[in-house]
This record gives structure tokens, C-alpha cells and sequence, in this order.
């Protein structure tokens, strides 16, 4: 099925297709472990997970069908969590940050003043 959607699709709304493997779930085993299995209707909701390669829920959206998700949203969301990794932690994005903007410089001196170092 997902081989399908990408093919007539997605492929039409994102240059190429989607970049990164999807996940089917028939039996609901991995929704169960993910909390997103509906028992009574037998299929997971929709979510998506970004997992680091150490095996870490970096962060997760749940949606109902009703409200669709942001794919341009999702890639910000995995660059900057890759340029949080390649700093080791000493940089970290503010929120709508885009790549090749202002980072923040971790640091006790920064607790309390965001708002004078951060400028949107």
C-alpha cells in the first residue's frame, strides 16, 4: 500500500517521493508498543516518530485523519535534530528555526535570557 501512495502520491507532492522508509503495521503489534493502536477499530491512528540512530524517540506527532501533517515541517524537525547531534548538544534550535540560522550556545549565562539572545 505504501509502495502505491508513494508511486501515485506522494510522488507528486514531494519531489522524488518521500525520502525515508514508511512503516506498515497490520497486525498492530509495533502501534501497541508505540501507543497508537485502536483496539476497537483494529489499526493504528497515524503518527510519525523520529528516532535517533541510538534507538531514541526524539519527537512524535499523533494526528486523527481528519487533520493532515506538514512534511516540510517533519524535514526542519530532522535537520535540526541532526544539527543538535553534530554539535554533541552545544547548539540548540530555537523554535521555526531553519537551517544556516542563528543557533543557541548552551550555557548557565543563557538560562533566563533567551529572549535578549533570540531574535526571530
Amino acid at each position: 500500500m505504501h509502495k502505491m501512495w508513494q508511486e501515485f502520491e506522494l510522488s507528486k507532492m514531494v519531489p522524488g517521493g518521500v525520502p525515508f522508509p514508511m512503516l506498515s503495521d497490520p497486525g498492530g503489534k509495533i502501534g501497541q508498543v508505540y501507543g497508537v493502536y485502536d483496539e476497537e477499530a483494529g489499526v493504528d491512528i497515524r503518527g510519525r516518530f523520529i528516532i535517533d540512530p541510538d534507538g531514541v524517540i526524539q519527537a512524535m506527532e499523533v494526528l486523527t485523519p481528519p487533520v493532515g501533517r506538514n512534511p516540510d515541517e517533519l524535514i526542519r524537525q530532522i535537520k535540526a535534530f541532526q544539527h543538535v547531534r553534530s554539535t554533541g548538544g552545544a547548539e540548540v534550535t530555537p523554535s521555526g528555526w531553519q537551517p544556516g540560522r542563528a543557533t543557541l550556545k548552551v550555557g548557565p549565562e543563557l538560562v533566563g535570557r533567551v529572549w535578549e539572545v533570540w531574535k526571530p
